[in-house]
């Protein structure tokens, strides 16, 4: 994959793309709040998408239908990963406590607690 970072409007395109799993250019377009943007505009879009790797496409004439080429949890894995290098210096566990400081609630750090105890069962029980 030639970039593993989409502009805001590429995400929203793969957003839409993801959520309709396969569609036409009228399907994605159609996925837009109004006022939709120009079919133009999206097809552009999905050019670039396409060049970058990110969606493939089936020709039918000169009609394509595309289909996203990553998965959105791999991509969000790519953008978390991407996101802890750039703001916490490479550290999960930075990053983790900038959450657990500002945002979460009680029960919100309990359900991560959980997860991550799972988590670490799981690996332990694998080895």
């Amino acid at each position: 994959m030639e970039s593993k970072e989409l502009t805001k409007a590429e995400e929203q395109v793969m957003q839409y793309l993801w959520n309709i799993k396969k569609g036409f250019l009228k399907d994605i377009v159609d996925q837009f709040p109004e006022p939709k943007p120009a079919y133009t505009t999206v097809s552009t879009v999905i050019r670039v998408m396409v060049k970058k790797g990110f969606i493939g496409f089936n020709s039918y004439g000169k009609i394509h239908e595309y289909f996203p080429l990553i998965a959105k949890g791999e991509y969000f894995q790519n953008h978390v990963k991407s996101l802890i290098n750039n703001y916490f210096n490479g550290s999960a566990p930075e990053f983790a406590s900038c959450f657990a400081n500002e945002q979460l609630n009680l029960s919100e750090l309990e359900e991560i607690k959980k997860l991550i105890d799972e988590k670490i069962k799981s690996i332990k029980s694998n080895k």
